[in-house]
């Protein structure tokens, strides 16, 4: 089981578990400003996010 933290600056921030194996973990990214409508926020389309502390911790599965 692995369990994932991001840091990073200031806006959204997504992130999926992509693959893992015994090894390895790969980790991507998203990241979307927020954009005001009408009055309304929303987000924007997600891209891939630059600059991003990724920190994994692995444990063993009950």
């Amino acid at each position: 089981m692995v369990t994932i933290g991001v840091q990073a600056g200031a806006g959204f921030r997504s992130h999926a578990i992509t693959a893992s194996s015994a090894t390895a973990t790969t980790v991507n990214v998203q990241v979307s400003a927020g954009v005001t409508l009408l009055g309304i926020g929303v987000l924007a389309v997600g891209a891939a996010a630059a600059g991003v502390t990724v920190h994994a911790q692995a444990v063993a599965a009950p």
